[in-house]
């Protein structure tokens, strides 16, 4: 009799486990860590950086569990109209082209766009001196967008990328001379040793129809409510501090913009 209780008892303890395990909430969040210093993978193989810990920290303050998903930029809208994740966080630029396709939270972060060079290169504001120069792009980003509705028709090469580290490596080799990009992770590639030998060069792009509105959160077209949680949360990070703790991990200056 005691060994059936105990195996009953057993019973109901694992099921409970169980059930309360099923009914844990989770948010599968896509994300391409090739972008440091918002996502990169560290000597072991895990990811870090600005997006990561704030896909964290909302998570937390929404009483969900995190579960990431690599995603390549270009893959992300996709992966999220196939349901295979909840929300795309990595540095999506909200823009009126992609809305059509997914709904946003608003801002959790803002960034103008520039083109870094050899050190001693100018580029007028029209780009005049770029004609017949490859310059480098990560595919599928407004930056990309820019390139080809205003750059390429000046006669500039644009050769397209899955993410900025292959295009620093091409800069190196000199198979691109320059790289067109968003100025936060320009400014931590410049700051770097490998980054020495080269400064940013021409025009700061601000133009919202490239820039859109800022960094957001992606989610599938329609669902209001994780929108909604989303955006509170990022509210609630930044009213408690949680968000200048991590932004000064990264960036010596508020990257939130106006």
């Amino acid at each position: 009799m005691k060994k059936l209780t105990l195996i009953s008892g057993l019973a109901l303890s694992l099921l409970a486990s169980s059930s309360l395990f099923a009914a844990e909430k989770t948010l599968r969040i896509g994300i391409e860590a090739a972008y440091p210093p918002f996502a990169s993978k560290n000597d072991k193989g895990e990811i870090v950086g600005f997006d990561y810990d704030i896909g964290n920290a909302l998570c937390a303050q929404m009483q969900v569990k995190c579960v990431w998903n690599e995603v390549e930029f270009d893959g992300l809208i996709p992966s999220l109209k196939v349901k295979k994740i909840d929300a795309a966080l990595s540095s999506m630029t909200i823009t009126d082209e992609r809305k059509k396709s997914v709904d946003f939270t608003h801002k959790y972060y803002f960034t103008s766009s520039r083109l870094i060079m050899k050190k001693g290169a100018e580029v007028d504001d029209q780009y005049a001196s770029l004609k017949g120069k490859t310059v480098g792009v990560q595919r599928a980003t407004t930056t990309d967008r820019y390139a080809t509705e205003v750059l390429e028709p000046k006669g500039i090469i644009i050769k397209r990328y899955s993410n900025n580290e292959e295009i620093y490596m091409d800069l190196a080799s000199g198979r691109v001379d320059a790289i067109f990009a968003d100025t936060i992770p320009l400014d931590d590639f410049l700051s770097m040793p490998r980054g020495a030998a080269y400064a940013f060069v021409g025009p700061e792009l601000k133009d919202p129809k490239y820039v859109g509105e800022g960094a957001g959160i992606a989610v599938r077209k329609g669902n209001g409510e994780l929108v909604t949680q989303l955006n509170s949360a990022i509210d609630a990070i930044r009213a408690n501090g949680e968000y200048q703790k991590i932004q000064s991990k990264y960036f010596k200056s508020d990257i939130y913009g106006d």
